[in-house]
């Protein structure tokens, strides 16, 4: 299926109907994953997808990264969902911004993106872990953690204006909000030093939420600063209805095969019922989390619908 503008025109006016409340669970809001990394979501997937999160009222749209795999990209995905919406936030958790040695024409597109949003994008980077990623870019891996702090460094002072005009102005000086993912002393140095937030990632679990904050108050700590930076945490991915389960192992154990027979275990972890979900936001709302991440297996859009209505019954 292919959204031209007469299915477009006709897909229920969802940019123009009012808001609905906001998804939450309880203090915590609820960001829904993008479906752009499974493999055979289409753009109408994507397009219906992204204003469907917005009508529901989740808080964020969130998009994730990779380069060996049949995925769309990160930037170019973000983009075209700021195409189609109007309020919902746009978060990348996370760019891996160690493989965008252009570092120019990388600031120049956070920064279109940024302003063609309307200052509605939210920066999540990462060093990257996955070898395969680094060799098809033909990027020594062992210097990602020195080329990320470079990167900060010359994108901070194109955005800020000290460096050559390049792209367009972003909507705040110094560049859009900035969130780190990863559990390495490098990346609470980075939080505490730009003020950022941290994206823990799934595997981390409530247990990493709770061992995160406290490295990240000892990295403030380190530098004399005071703060409290956000935490988002990704929660296992989910899949609900009749075909939930086989959507999970179509998809999470073929993107996770490398992990071997960490690629059952996440399979076993997704989200397939709504009392899973309830679970899974009770424990995070109890560790303090600002904002829960719940990114899908299945790339249909109703599946919005199904996890906004799962989490008002709760």
């Amino acid at each position: 299926m292919s959204l031209g503008m007469t299915d477009y025109e006709r897909s229920e006016s969802l940019r123009d109907r009012p808001r609905r409340d906001r998804v939450l669970g309880g203090t915590m809001e609820i960001a829904i994953g993008m479906p752009g990394m499974i493999p055979g979501a289409s753009s109408a997937d994507l397009l219906m997808w992204a204003q469907r999160a917005e009508a529901r009222g989740f808080s964020s749209l969130v998009f994730d990264d990779r380069l060996v795999w049949g995925g769309y990209e990160i930037l170019i995905s973000a983009a075209a969902a700021a195409a189609v919406t109007s309020t919902i936030s746009l978060t990348t958790a996370v760019v891996v911004a160690t493989l965008r040695h252009d570092v120019t024409t990388f600031a120049k597109q956070v920064a279109s993106i940024d302003r063609l949003s309307g200052g509605r994008l939210v920066l999540g980077l990462g060093v990257g872990s996955r070898v395969d990623d680094f060799a098809a870019a033909e990027i020594d891996m062992g210097t990602r953690g020195a080329f990320m702090d470079s990167l900060l460094v010359r994108s901070r002072a194109i955005w800020s204006g000290e460096a050559e005009p390049i792209g367009p102005s972003p909507t705040s000086l110094g560049g859009p909000p900035l969130l780190f993912g990863g559990a390495s002393p490098a990346t609470f140095r980075r939080i505490a030093t730009y003020d950022a937030g941290w994206v823990c990632a799934t595997s981390g679990g409530v247990e990493g939420v709770i061992q995160g904050r406290a490295k990240i108050n000892d990295a403030y700590a380190r530098l004399d600063r005071e703060g409290t930076p956000k935490v988002l945490a990704l929660a296992p991915r989910f899949a609900l209805g009749p075909n939930g389960q086989e959507a999970v192992d179509g998809y999470l154990r073929a993107y996770n095969a490398y992990r071997g027979q960490g690629a059952n275990q996440r399979a076993a972890a997704a989200l397939v019922t709504p009392a899973l979900i309830h679970e899974q936001i009770d424990r995070f709302e109890a560790a303090g989390v600002d904002t829960l991440i719940i990114g899908p297996c299945d790339p249909n859009p109703d599946q919005v619908d199904l996890l906004a209505d799962a989490i008002a019954a709760r």
